[in-house]
């Protein structure tokens, strides 16, 4: 999709590959027939930039046909480079870094109020946790007791521009979230077992929501693109494309 439409993000696109497959396999209660039903868990992409990986994740999953991704960042298409609540399956359009947080949490707290069992999951970047927005909600979520929040951070250690460390550095970062409240897991994002056990677990702890840690590898499963900066923005060419698609096996 990316190389056909000479797009961007696939180095972010696969550090989240995983932790998607198992949300969208084993853990979220959601329905490709019935994508709306007022009793489905909901699943919000904070980091909209890496929308290729979340509508193939959607397409795998039945929400809609593999055929339709051809229209990926095409003109007219809703399969836009950010990723579109116009698309079956997608809860909220997102990609101004900083929003999908308070949106989920507005979410958690409604179906909280509601009575439902519904239960909301955010994926955010680690670049986007520089965003204060996001510090308020994550001061928020406590307060109010929401437990069936769980936030996951993509914990590549790079963004857009350089690394984490050297644009902004999160750490002490599980002990920030465990200050604000927070239940905190710290796990390899491409562990399956690992996440399938944290992830499946939610809500942990009656009157708190969970964060997720997850750490992963920019680029993960293609050699020249692992833990490679250029790959937040680069598209690959024909040769590059045959070799990496060779590596993840496809």
């Amino acid at each position: 999709m990316v190389h056909a439409a000479k797009a961007s993000h696939i180095g972010g696109c696969l550090s989240m590959a995983d932790i998607l497959a198992v949300l969208y396999t084993r853990i979220l209660r959601v329905d490709p027939v019935d994508p709306q039903a007022p009793s489905r868990d909901r699943f919000v992409l904070s980091k909209g930039h890496a929308t290729a990986i979340m509508y193939a994740t959607l397409a795998e999953c039945g929400f809609f046909s593999l055929a339709e991704l051809d229209a990926y960042c095409r003109d007219g298409s809703i399969f836009t480079g950010h990723v579109s609540h116009a698309v079956p399956g997608v809860e909220v359009s997102t990609g101004s870094l900083g929003h999908g947080l308070p949106i989920a949490i507005g979410m958690a707290l409604a179906a909280r109020n509601a009575g439902a069992g519904s239960r909301v999951f955010c994926l955010l970047s680690d670049g986007e946790c520089d965003e204060g927005s996001n510090w308020e909600g994550i001061l928020f979520a406590p307060h109010h007791k929401l437990s069936n929040l769980c936030v996951i951070v993509d914990f590549n250690k790079i963004q857009s521009f350089g690394s984490v460390a050297e644009v902004l550095n999160l750490d002490p970062f599980a002990e920030k979230w465990k200050a604000f409240g927070w239940q905190v897991e710290e796990i390899d994002g491409h562990d399956l077992t690992a996440l399938e056990r944290v992830l499946g677990g939610v809500p942990a702890i009656s009157g708190r929501p969970t964060v997720v840690i997850a750490h992963t590898v920019k680029g993960k499963g293609v050699s020249f693109m692992e833990n490679k900066l250029e790959w937040h923005y680069r598209s690959p060419s024909d040769e590059l494309l045959a070799q990496a698609l060779a590596e993840v096996g496809a």
